[in-house]
C-alpha cells in the first residue's frame, strides 16, 4: 500500500506526463480525484445544501467506511 500525499496545489505541481513530481501521485489519479469532487460539489449545489461542511463530511466518513470494509473483504454497500 501507498500513503496519500494531499496535493500542493497546481501552480506547485511540476510532472513527467506520469506522475506528480511533488506529491507524487499519477495524473490519472489526480484527474480522477478531481472529477469526483466537482461531482460532489454539483451535487451539493444542486440540492442547494447550505450546511456543506455536514455534507463533506458525511461523505468522507463513508468513503473511509467503504475501504475499510473492502479491505476486510466485506461487500458493504451502505
Amino acid at each position: 500500500m501507498s500513503l496519500f500525499k494531499p496535493c500542493a496545489g497546481k501552480t506547485a505541481c511540476r510532472d513527467d506526463n506520469v506522475n506528480c513530481l511533488v506529491c507524487g501521485r499519477s495524473l490519472e489519479a489526480i484527474e480522477a480525484t478531481r472529477r469526483l469532487i466537482d461531482g460532489l460539489a454539483e451535487l451539493a449545489m444542486s440540492q442547494g445544501y447550505d450546511n456543506v461542511d455536514e455534507f463533506a463530511g458525511y461523505v468522507a466518513a463513508k468513503v473511509v467506511k467503504k475501504v475499510r470494509h473492502r479491505r476486510d473483504g466485506s461487500s458493504s454497500t451502505d
